[in-house]
């Protein structure tokens, strides 16, 4: 079994291999090994090439069984050609429509938030439609009429396989799913995005439906993060939610991502939620829990459940521990923390 390897930028250059650590010696626990490739792909190949991968690059990553990515962009580059030019065509091209997002308080983890420290909640993106569509452009431009338009895309097939994904998942949790909606203001797609997920959770008895509206449920997550369990929201949405999400279980440095192919015909991506950071970038001070997270979702995702389950253990027992990066108010640099997490996994 092989796995991709896509440090990227910034901090991804420095919780990439800690995170490749932690896997290695979760799997090492149960006798198992998979190989790593690595892709120097990112913002200095783009330097040198005007690309964020090569031409043959989705081909490439197709011949691997997951992808683990660090993080991508950098400053001197525009966001649109950095995450244009590789993340995005990954999670399209392999036809990732589920973002995963797990959010839980860690034991030894202060949250900002009163209620912070019972935050469980999952996520669940649609990640290839919505409002990130690719269709619209610009008119005009350099001129006093210069107009912007972009057309959000919404479609019922869409909407459907990332309804079900949610509510095979909420019954399996608490049978509650709560629906992430603007139906109120955006008059044509929200109450598209509601009567679908509407008739998806119908077809689940044990299910109760909380639809929300997005401004309120940005409130809730702050005001009683513990009342989430499991969330299901459009592209843009979901990219907001678990954001803030992950600031309200502590630091968004601790929260990890998975972009599924649950049909599993093409490789599913693994990525922390936190981006490149490149003000902290070399300083060795990133949390790499979010990374090492990650990878224990990737190691459940490949068919490695004990080993999974270790790595979490592990991590979770870290922090509680006292061993945290400076996010989190501790001293511990990147490579401390993992060390750290390796060595319970050898005990």
């Amino acid at each position: 079994m092989s796995v991709a390897v896509i440090a990227g930028d910034g901090i991804g250059q420095e919780v990439v291999p800690v995170g490749i650590a932690c896997v290695d010696a979760a799997l090492a626990r149960e006798g198992e090994r998979i190989e790593w490739v690595d892709l120097p792909w990112g913002s200095d190949h783009y330097h040198r090439t005007g690309r964020m991968m090569p031409l043959d690059g989705l081909e490439t990553l197709a011949r691997h069984d997951a992808v683990f990515l660090g993080a991508v962009g950098m400053p001197d580059i525009p966001d649109t050609e950095t995450l244009w030019g590789l993340l995005i065509p990954i999670r399209r091209e392999f036809d990732q429509y589920v973002n995963l997002r797990p959010v839980k308080a860690l034991a030894g983890v202060p949250s900002p938030v009163r209620g912070g420290d019972a935050i469980d909640v999952v996520i669940v993106r649609e990640n290839t439609e919505g409002e990130y569509s690719e269709i619209g452009g610009r008119a005009f431009r350099h001129r006093d009429r210069e107009s912007a338009i972009q057309v959000d895309l919404f479609t019922r097939y869409g909407i459907q396989r990332v309804a079900r994904y949610a509510a095979r998942l909420a019954a399996s949790r608490g049978g509650t799913l709560t629906s992430a909606t603007k139906s109120n203001g955006i008059i044509h797609t929200m109450p598209f995005w509601d009567e679908v997920v509407g008739e998806v959770v119908a077809e689940h008895e044990e299910l109760r439906l909380d639809s929300v509206l997005i401004d309120a449920l940005a409130a809730r997550l702050v005001l009683r993060p513990a009342s989430l369990d499991v969330v299901v929201a459009s592209n843009l949405f979901g990219d907001i939610l678990s954001d803030l999400a992950g600031a309200v279980a502590g630091s968004i440095g601790l929260a990890p991502s998975a972009n599924l192919n649950p049909e599993r015909a093409h490789p599913s991506l693994f990525e922390p939620v936190h981006g490149s950071a490149p003000d902290i970038a070399g300083q060795g001070v990133a949390n790499p829990v979010g990374q090492i997270w990650t990878g224990a979702m990737m190691l459940e995702h490949l068919g490695f459940a004990a080993a999974a389950t270790a790595l979490q253990e592990a991590f979770e027992a870290v922090t509680a521990d006292g061993v945290r990066t400076r996010d989190l108010g501790g001293t511990a640099s990147t490579e401390e923390v993992g060390a750290a997490v390796v060595a319970r996994l050898e005990r």
